[in-house]
């Protein structure tokens, strides 16, 4: 998979506000069952195995397997194309407030 169809997959997959919501609970608690993450929440089991899917196949979470439970961790690496995608938008802007900087400097003398 190529780094922009990697970028597009992680934008697609965290739009969604609950698939953002369920990967944010499990970046908070370090890793969590998939049980653990239907309780205390108004999604059905079905939903969030559904968003589960869509975070492991994006590659945002991994799973361990302990038994007849499943549970869930953020993937190191999986925020790594959003990561770069913005370091170079930060650059971009970095680059641009400077210039206005200067700009505005030039314009008060």
């Amino acid at each position: 998979m190529t780094a922009a169809m990697q970028l597009t997959s992680v934008l697609k997959t965290l739009a969604d506000p609950t698939r953002r919501a369920v990967f944010e609970r499990i970046a908070r608690e370090g890793e969590v069952a998939a049980t653990g993450l239907v309780h205390g929440s108004k999604v059905s089991q079905p939903a969030v195995s559904q968003h589960l899917r869509a975070l492991r196949d994006a590659g945002l979470v991994i799973e361990r397997r302990e038994g007849r439970h499943i549970h869930y961790r953020v993937a190191p690496k999986g925020l790594g194309p959003l990561v770069d995608w913005l370091g170079h938008y930060q650059t971009f802007w970095a680059e641009r407030f400077e210039n206005l900087e200067r700009l505005l400097k030039e314009t008060e003398s």
